[in-house]
């Protein structure tokens, strides 16, 4: 059974950083690529990120593009999304999702509030 578990979440300050993590299971992550897609409040799921399956080619939203980064361990099945200069804008539930498909997860909620 396929899981994607995110975790690494909370509340920051405007400004700030945060590193969150989703722990993947049950298909071969190192064969796939990953992404990044968040759901604000009130709104629809909007992609984030993807990172190809070695690593070597990311690509980023125009809204967080050289604010976040997009990582990956195939070592450890673990996709990671690193996060600064956040802005109250990028308040939202963040998942992980295998390529362009829905998310599966619970998803990690990330607050960006003073």
């Amino acid at each position: 059974e396929v899981q994607l578990v995110e975790s690494g979440g909370g509340l920051v300050q405007p400004g700030g950083s945060l590193r969150v993590s989703c722990a993947a299971s049950g298909f071969t992550f190192s064969q796939n690529v990953m992404s990044w897609v968040r759901q604000a409040p009130g709104k629809g799921l909007e992609w984030v990120s993807s990172i190809t399956s070695g690593g070597a080619v990311t690509t980023y939203a125009d809204s967080v593009k050289g604010r976040f980064t997009i990582s990956r361990n195939n070592a450890k099945n673990t996709l990671y999304l690193q996060m600064n200069s956040l802005k109250p804008e990028d308040t939202a539930v963040y998942y992980c999702a295998i390529r362009d498909s829905p998310p599966r997860g619970q998803g990690t909620q990330v607050t960006v509030s003073s």
